[in-house]
């Protein structure tokens, strides 16, 4: 079953403030996903990899095409929806973990990893124990689970980001470049957990641009050039 179907995606950027200038970030997009499947999106940068992915979670309102989610509730045009409806999506359903780590600055690590477990878990113990599996797993010192991620490195912030957005199980994950700055164990292990999700029925649309991930991680790929895709295959 397709969890995701787009067709005809383009996406129309006007620059108000050159004279109203158009730029076309992406072209007749079609592609679907299965439930449980793991797609690798590749392409130089400015290919239109986090455009695509920004317009599946509605950061960007696409110009036209559709893209259909088979959402619990039934299949929804999220191009079309209300934004009362893709919230409920974002909440429930749709995970969207970008390269950086945006968080309340004086919030602890462990609780920020929390915060999607928290809308669902009404055991706040419960779901801060499985938020520190997760940073031993990740390897995250303990003397770091109560402190600020603002403080942390750049890896350190990273895994916080993936650990927040795999914590809640979506049905979906939007991931971009997850292991960019993760040492060579900890990538493992990253890449180990977005699996398991996978076994557990999440379908994944990851960008990266790293070989040894994608090879490790997905299922296909599909390649952009120039808000185009210029070709698909097999991992």
């Amino acid at each position: 079953m397709n969890i995701l179907e787009i067709n005809d995606l383009s996406k129309l950027f006007r620059l108000h403030i050159l004279n109203n200038k158009k730029i076309e970030g992406l072209r007749n997009i079609h592609f679907s996903m299965k439930e449980g499947e793991v797609v690798g999106l590749t392409g130089k940068s400015g290919s239109g990899k986090s455009s695509l992915m920004k317009c599946i979670y509605r950061t960007y309102l696409a110009t036209s095409g559709e893209i259909l989610y088979a959402s619990e509730a039934g299949v929804i045009d999220l191009v079309k929806a209300d934004d009362h409806a893709i919230i409920a999506l974002r909440k429930n359903e749709i995970t969207y973990c970008s390269q950086f780590l945006s968080v309340i600055p004086r919030v602890p690590a462990v609780d920020v990893v929390c915060e999607r477990l928290f809308r669902v878990e009404k055991d706040k113990n419960e779901a801060r124990r499985q938020a520190k599996d997760m940073l031993r797993d990740l390897g995250l010192p303990l003397e770091l689970w109560d402190a600020f991620p603002v403080t942390f490195s750049g890896g350190e912030q990273q895994r916080i980001n993936v650990a927040r957005a795999i914590i809640s199980r979506p049905r979906v994950l939007l991931i971009d470049e997850p292991t960019a700055s993760l040492d060579a164990r900890t990538k493992d292990v990253v890449i180990d957990m977005i699996l398991q999700l996978k076994k557990q029925g999440t379908s994944v649309l990851c960008i990266s641009h790293d070989e040894y991930t994608l090879e490790r991680l997905v299922d296909r790929r599909l390649n952009l050039q120039h808000g185009q895709i210029a070709g698909a295959a097999l991992a």
